[in-house]
């Protein structure tokens, strides 16, 4: 009896140096206290055609960590980002994420910014029963799949029907335009969602379409030829719901063929490689909708620390990218545990949280904050703010 004693005590003493090994990464913070690390990963496009919205989050990202960890992180541990390349491409996607949450073994995924590279990465996060947060994946379907929630799927950003809905109003009501042509990305979910919403409230609102025209971002660079068949409609605008890549070379080879009127599309718009890609004269009387301007009262501290640490100032992605990770440290310490269903908990409980892209309360049914937008213009290369749209 002396020696099964022992024998159990030993297995006990074992078992318990193996479970203390385990307190410096990943799932195995998940129940708090001080020391160690919580790992946190990031699926994003560091690489590929919209390589610039992934490194932009990524800093966004590193920046929020590297300030919550100053003042402690969160519950007595460091906050470690683990960050993974989808190369802009859905399948990346699925392996980039598959990595993070079985051999990394991060509690919680930031990403990805494009919405068909986020959707990839859906059915990993779900099987898994790892929280996601979107920053800037914006189609609807995201989020909401059939009419039901997707229980572990949330996001930073406003969806497509709403920023389709505040595009089709200011072209309608301040541009006057009654007639529009469409160009979409027919790979994209993003592009085919956010002209569907466009349409539809143009429409609504007296407009008619002249036409659409589809691309395949990546792999078409001479947009002439639909370009030549829109000029001969003569629309009094051109919606162009895709990434900036492609809008700069559209715009560009448009004004090359003596196409004058006003382009508009959405938040994909939104980099500096933009007026790069499509010249800063080419991009004048062009209009997109985004989700914050840097002169923004709750971005501007944001905005300081950003150019200290980068150089250079933010965009919308850096900045939903930083609001994302504050939404899961807030969660991490609201739930009081690192445990991935806790945090999946407490984010769908996350109520008026201030984020530097504005006030944050998830709708449980949705998943999605409610969200104003805001109207930009190109102009003689720099980014105007002209107004912005509550919901």
């Amino acid at each position: 009896m002396k020696k099964i004693l022992s024998l159990a005590l030993v297995g006990i003493l074992g078992v318990t140096l193996v479970s203390g090994c385990g307190t410096t990464g990943g799932a195995s913070t998940s129940s708090g206290g001080s020391g160690g690390t919580i790992k946190i990963g990031a699926n994003l496009e560091l690489t590929g055609g919209t390589a610039m919205f992934g490194q932009e989050a990524k800093n966004g990202i590193n920046l929020a960590f590297e300030q919550q960890n100053a003042k402690g992180g969160v519950l007595g541990k460091k906050l470690e980002l683990v960050a993974a390349d989808n190369k802009s491409d859905a399948g990346e996607s699925t392996a980039a994420v598959t990595k993070l949450v079985t051999q990394d073994k991060v509690v919680a995924v930031i990403g990805s910014m494009t919405s068909s590279v986020t959707l990839a990465a859906v059915p990993v996060v779900t099987d898994n029963k790892i929280p996601m947060v979107s920053p800037s994946g914006t189609n609807a379907k995201v989020t909401v799949d059939n009419g039901q929630v997707r229980p572990w799927v949330f996001r930073a950003c406003f969806i497509d029907p709403f920023q389709g809905k505040v595009g089709a109003k200011f072209a309608l009501n301040t541009l006057k335009a009654k007639t529009a042509a469409i160009i979409i990305d027919q790979k994209s979910d993003y592009s085919k969602g956010l002209a569907d919403a466009f349409v539809t409230n143009f429409k609504q609102g007296g407009g008619q379409i002249t036409g659409t025209e589809q691309y395949v971002a990546g792999s078409d660079k001479d947009f002439r030829p639909i370009l030549t068949r829109i000029k001969s409609q003569n629309p009094d605008l051109i919606w162009v719901p895709g990434y900036y890549q492609e809008v700069g070379l559209i715009v560009k080879q448009a004004r090359e063929l003596g196409m004058n009127q006003p382009f508009a599309g959405g938040d994909g718009w939104d980099d500096a490689k933009l007026f790069e890609i499509g010249t800063p004269a080419a991009l004048n009387n062009t209009y997109y909708v985004d989700h914050v301007a840097t002169a923004a009262p709750d971005m501007v501290q944001f905005v300081k620390d950003y150019q200290a640490k980068f150089g250079h100032e933010p965009n919308a992605m850096s900045a939903l990218a930083y609001d994302a990770a504050n939404m899961i440290a807030k969660a991490i310490e609201t739930a009081g545990s690192a445990d991935s269903s806790k945090i999946r908990d407490a984010l769908e409980k996350l109520k008026d949280f201030k984020g530097v892209t504005g006030g944050i309360t998830i709708d449980p049914a949705t998943h999605n904050p409610t969200k104003s937008a805001v109207i930009k213009q190109n102009k003689e290369g720099k980014t105007v703010y002209l107004t912005t749209v509550t919901p």
